[in-house]
């Protein structure tokens, strides 16, 4: 199709006759034929915030929904594609099911290979690749549901993260709790120092692993994300501060000389900010994090 026929071609009211006819024959649209596989795509509008709902062809690549930006070799990307690269959830529906979906956007060398696969089982996107300039993109469909057999993927190994550190930060709160009741304890002051080791070392190597890998991939993969990561590592800037005033008070912590209360009260303010730095990073980036693969085996 030319830049003039594409500009002349009434997309919409096509689409509006094919999705009525997928939805009341069950996925099955007569000019696609019985063997093609496609799917009606709910994106929210860019701009409009409405839903907007597109019917795609897909390509099962190794298990994998792929659909093309393709807009059969138009020279600009088709407005579902900048909806998602705004926000990346989506509803699918294939005729037999619906379900809710993220979608991620491969880039550089990752989109080119999956783009070969692409092609090599639906020739046609190549040749609509042949008539325009701009690389056509290709999208992921990931299932957020995922079923009783869906593979822990890093988002929970993420969550599994929090949850140890949550535990080691209300077992070193409790230890300076015990510093008003306990105050002349001789090993308090040791036993503070090895627990605030313990915690300040691993949430800072928790954060520099996000930062400099986990925000990146997600970065690259899911640009709607984007807003979302530069929060997630202003905040981390915000947490190390509170943990280097709390590794201080502890390697200057003396019971029966020290102010047990300050400590804990750092603690706590730690504890809120942190926590709330987590339930956000749940709700926002760990859907995402699960589509990027699976989690890491630690021995």
């Amino acid at each position: 199709m030319t830049e003039e026929q594409y500009e002349h071609f009434d997309v919409g009211a096509f689409q509006r006759r094919v999705i009525a006819e997928f939805r009341a024959n069950a996925g099955k649209v007569a000019m696609f034929g019985d063997e093609a596989s496609l799917a009606l795509v709910t994106t929210t509008g860019a701009r409009s915030g409405l839903p907007r709902t597109v019917p795609l062809s897909y390509v099962d690549v190794k298990g994998q929904k792929v659909i093309v930006a393709s807009a059969m070799g138009a020279p600009r990307n088709p407005a579902w594609y900048h909806n998602i690269r705004k926000n990346a959830m989506v509803t699918v529906e294939t005729g037999t099911e619906t379900f809710e979906a993220i979608a991620a956007i491969p880039a550089g060398p990752a989109r080119d290979a999956l783009f070969a696969e692409v092609v090599a089982i639906e020739p046609g996107f190549g040749e609509y690749q042949a008539k325009t300039t701009r690389p056509i993109p290709v999208v992921t469909l990931h299932r957020v549901d995922g079923g009783a057999d869906r593979v822990r993927g890093m988002g929970d190994f993420v969550v599994e993260a929090h949850d140890w550190l949550r535990a080691e930060l209300a077992e070193l709160r409790r230890r300076a709790g015990e510093g008003e009741a306990l105050i002349r304890t001789a090993d308090l002051g040791r036993e503070l120092r090895a627990h605030c080791l313990s915690f300040c070392g691993a949430l800072k190597q928790h954060h520099h692993g996000e930062d400099a890998g986990a925000f990146p991939m997600l970065a690259a993969r899911f640009p709607s994300l984007a807003p979302v990561l530069e929060k997630l590592a202003a905040e981390h800037v915000v947490v190390a501060r509170a943990q280097e005033r709390i590794r201080v008070l502890v390697e200057e912590y003396v019971p029966g000389e020290s102010d047990p209360v300050r400590l804990r009260e750092e603690l706590d303010r730690l504890a809120a900010e942190l926590e709330a730095h987590f339930a956000y990073e749940e709700r926002s980036i760990v859907t995402a994090l699960n589509a990027l693969g699976p989690a890491p085996e630690i021995p």
